[in-house]
């Protein structure tokens, strides 16, 4: 069940990685800026972080296998809408619905790893599911490339509205839930969107909520901002690449990726070493970032996105960190405030970027440069509020 459940998660994972690849073949059809392709991506993550309170109503009220089986649709509609798209407008639309109907696709999973294996096991389980679900992004790196090369960049889309459908079938084949009884001493009590939402706000009453909210918001952003929108047309506009060259970057990165966060989910050492983990890891993201950003080489460019990857499933520690920070009532809505700020703050990140590379010729920057840096010191600021606001006492 656990597997079915991650294939949306995979397909969750392409549609956020495709703006690399897509992305130069998009912007010159539809004549799209910069601003216009941090958009785009950031339409996606915008969707998918403001559908988790809903996401979170519903499987408290309808359960793992209904939530999925209605948000998913809306994914495989996004991408066929947006293989027909003649205008920004329309593709803005496209990818608004994807993110929207992808929103529930980590969290069924955490959800039902929390329900169906013990506790101590949660970080690992977790990480083994991000892995795979790095299949999704090894399909959008020399796999598009390649299709798109051989055919248009509507195909790309059109074959992820087929798989999202297949994967669709596939859930509702598999997965099923034995009837979820009422709450002890709440008989017949239901959630709502009024009770989700002062759930959620009644988290920032603790002190270590807004560190947390913080470092989530740029942790995972920081990565998918480099491997799902910029490392494509970086490569092919700065050193003259081809798509598909680009893509078997795009791979190299991925393979690492797709490692990392299994490997940091066996690795957690708890408690503060844990945060001194977090704290590093981010800084040393950071750098990377920085320095691809200024250093034009590009087999430095390559080596560096290539260690990126290998380091970026560090960001799965933050969901120990929230397990151990809250007590046993309100993890599920602190998970839920977590994958809120994390996919919010992507789409900030990549608008940010987006509109830093669009002003960046007017000052004699280079548009890359521009956008890397920005990225890069939003996750100092991220790492450096976690590390400055109060934070949950840890031992260790």
């Amino acid at each position: 069940m656990l597997l079915a459940l991650a294939s949306a998660f995979a397909l969750s994972q392409s549609f956020r990685t495709l703006g690399a690849i897509m992305g130069p073949p998009l912007a010159g059809h539809l004549q799209l800026s910069a601003q216009q392709l941090g958009l785009w991506s950031a339409a996606f993550h915008f969707a998918f972080g403001v559908m988790q309170l809903a996401m979170g109503v519903s499987l408290d009220l309808w359960g793992v296998r209904r939530t999925i089986l209605l948000a998913f649709p809306f994914a495989a509609a996004g991408a066929l809408l947006s293989s027909q798209a003649g205008s920004f407008g329309v593709l803005l639309l496209g990818q608004a619905l994807i993110g929207a109907g992808c929103a529930p696709a980590f969290l069924v999973c955490t959800v039902f790893i929390g329900r169906h294996f013990a506790p101590e096991r949660f970080t690992a389980i977790s990480g083994l599911v991000m892995s795979l679900s790095g299949l999704g992004v090894l399909a959008t790196a020399t796999p598009l490339a390649w299709l798109i090369e051989r055919s248009n960049w509507r195909w790309g889309f059109g074959v992820l509205a087929g798989l999202s459908v297949l994967a669709w079938l596939a859930i509702a084949w598999r997965v099923r839930e034995p009837a979820r009884a009422a709450a002890p001493g709440a008989p017949g009590q239901r959630a709502t969107a009024g009770a989700a939402l002062r759930g959620l706000l009644g988290l920032f009453a603790l002190p270590q909520t807004a560190g947390v909210v913080a470092y989530a918001a740029v942790s995972y952003a920081a990565f998918i901002t480099l491997r799902g929108l910029w490392l494509g047309p970086m490569l092919v506009q700065r050193f003259d690449l081809s798509l598909l060259q680009a893509g078997h970057v795009a791979l190299a990165m991925t393979l690492g990726s797709m490692a990392s966060p299994a490997i940091f989910g066996r690795l957690d050492p708890g408690g503060a070493r844990r945060m001194r983990w977090l704290l590093s890891l981010a800084t040393v993201a950071a750098l990377l970032l920085a320095t691809i950003a200024l250093v034009p080489l590009l087999w430095l460019d390559v080596l560096l996105a290539g260690a990126y990857g290998l380091i970026s499933g560090f960001g799965v520690l933050q969901y120990g960190y929230v397990n151990d920070a809250y007590p046993p009532a309100l993890r599920g809505r602190a998970m839920s405030l977590l994958t809120m700020a994390m996919f919010l703050g992507v789409s900030l990140m990549q608008w940010a970027s987006g509109l830093a590379a669009s002003l960046a010729p007017t000052v004699g920057v280079e548009p890359f440069t521009a956008a890397l840096l920005t990225v890069s010191v939003m996750l100092l600021a991220g790492a450096g509020a976690l590390w400055q606001l109060p934070r949950a006492p840890l031992a260790g």
